[in-house]
């Protein structure tokens, strides 16, 4: 036997899974949002060091050919450069970034810094040697120098590349996998949203037969024999308990009609025989006139009888009074013409 369930219950069962799966969907939509913006920002940054990488290898063979040692924009991209590798490095709180997302990332970030180092020393040389006394053995050795940062910027600019490349794989696996997430969202809020139809048509469904037994007993005009209400083994609590209320009246009623039919026959049967008794009286009497002792008591008893006759003729009047008003308490629910 199916399990029965309430009306009250189902609504509060598929409205609360409905509610979980529309916050988990818009939970995720502003995950996805936030992390995208996130994202953006740490690709942003990473895409500026590779930036960065190539404005200082740029300032340098500029000051190096023009003899313009100004140092100030190459200080400046060196000191940014730092700052972005810290934060990839760490996070940034403040502006929502976390640390490195995966060890794969943290090997190539690690590797990053260890040719930065390399890379920022030899920078650090070139300074000084371009502010030391022009001789042959520092232009050879600054020579030297020049030929390293460009040997060890192409080294940088390209594990740099990397890293970017990494950093954007990262983003887009996590937007598929949030993406894909949201689907699956989306699909059991389908197929939930279909079972919910499905179980509001069913109780629409038991609802209607409810219905359409109570109209069918409002309208009928024989109360004689009422059938009990068919209930459906699916039906809900509150339909079972309202059929069984219906039920039970309904047995009630059938009893007392019954009773008051079984009641009426027996009455007009002991009525016929009181009849048939009163008339053999009536011969009695004629046959035994010469006795005015017999004839008393004869009259008496006939008299007693007619009495009893007449109360079980006044019982048989009011069962079927008791009847009729039944009847017309049955016809007081059918709607008026």
């Amino acid at each position: 036997m199916a399990k029965v369930t309430s009306i009250s219950t189902k609504i509060k069962l598929l409205g609360f899974l409905l509610i979980i799966l529309i916050i988990g969907i818009v939970s995720t939509t502003i995950y996805l949002n936030n992390q995208t913006s996130k994202d953006a920002l740490v690709v942003n940054i990473v895409g500026k060091q590779r930036m960065l990488t190539q404005k200082m290898a740029k300032n340098i063979f500029y000051t190096y050919y023009t003899k313009s040692y100004d140092f100030y924009e190459l200080n400046s991209a060196v000191d940014e450069f730092i700052k972005g590798l810290d934060i990839l490095q760490h996070g940034d709180k403040q502006r929502g970034i976390y640390s490195v997302p995966s060890p794969k990332i943290n090997f190539q970030l690690m590797d990053v810094k260890k040719q930065w180092k390399e890379y920022l020393g030899y920078i650090q040389n070139y300074k000084i040697l371009v502010i030391q006394e022009k001789t042959p053995q520092r232009d050879i050795a600054l020579d030297i120098v020049v030929q390293e940062i460009y040997k060890s910027n192409s080294t940088l600019l390209n594990n740099v590349d990397k890293l970017v490349t990494m950093y954007t794989d990262n983003s887009e696996e996590k937007i598929y996998n949030i993406t894909i997430a949201q689907y699956i969202s989306i699909f059991i809020f389908l197929i939930i949203f279909i079972y919910s139809l499905l179980q509001l048509r069913s109780i629409e469904a038991h609802v209607d037969s409810f219905m359409f037994y109570s109209k069918k007993i409002i309208n009928s005009e024989d109360i004689s024999k009422l059938k009990p209400m068919e209930l459906v083994e699916e039906s809900e609590v509150e339909i079972v308990e309202v059929g069984n209320t219906i039920n039970c009246f309904i047995d009630k009623l059938n009893s007392a009609m019954d009773y008051s039919n079984n009641a009426l026959l027996q009455s007009q049967s002991a009525s016929v025989k009181l009849e048939e008794l009163t008339d053999e009286f009536d011969s009695i009497i004629d046959e035994i006139s010469d006795s005015s002792l017999s004839v008393e008591h004869l009259s008496n008893s006939e008299d007693m009888m007619i009495e009893s006759t007449e109360e079980l003729i006044n019982s048989t009047k009011k069962l079927q009074k008791l009847k009729l008003e039944l009847q017309e308490l049955t016809k007081s629910c059918q709607p008026k013409a």
